[in-house]
């Protein structure tokens, strides 16, 4: 029973994950959803964890075994979100590339400058790279 619950709750998490697949989360995000779900574990299991170095994903990880289902489960699908959201982050510039030569001409490359120009000019820019932009979670 409590197998089939798991895979019930499983089934229920990856069918909104990948109804979500275009989305991302930022860090504070998925502090907020794993102290929702994770709170009363972190508690009881990883105390003395550190939020630095992963200090607590990596102690939920190790007693999982212990940590509740829906714990399990949001860690896993908070884990996937976040590296999308880096993977997101670190392909913007090679799909916005057309654009930002289109849009951004004599715009100076770095400390943000292209971005700024990027999100200037929404309207215009292609829907790939606001999408790309969105992702990446600088919008």
């Amino acid at each position: 029973m409590k197998f089939k619950r798991l895979a019930i709750t499983t089934g229920v998490l990856l069918i909104s994950a990948s109804a979500a697949a275009s989305q991302t989360v930022g860090f504070a995000d998925a502090i907020k959803i794993l102290a929702a779900s994770c709170g009363k574990d972190i508690q009881a299991h990883c105390q003395s964890a550190s939020l630095a170095d992963n200090g607590i994903t990596n102690c939920l990880e190790k007693n999982q075994s212990k940590v509740s289902q829906k714990c399990n489960a949001d860690r896993l699908v908070v884990i996937g979100l976040i590296q999308a959201r880096l993977a997101a982050q670190a392909e913007v510039a090679k799909i916005c590339n057309r654009d930002m030569a289109q849009y951004c001409k004599g715009v100076k490359p770095g400390a943000g400058h292209m971005l700024r120009c990027l999100l200037k000019a929404q309207p215009s820019v292609s829907s790939k790279c606001n999408e790309a932009i969105d992702l990446a979670g600088y919008r």
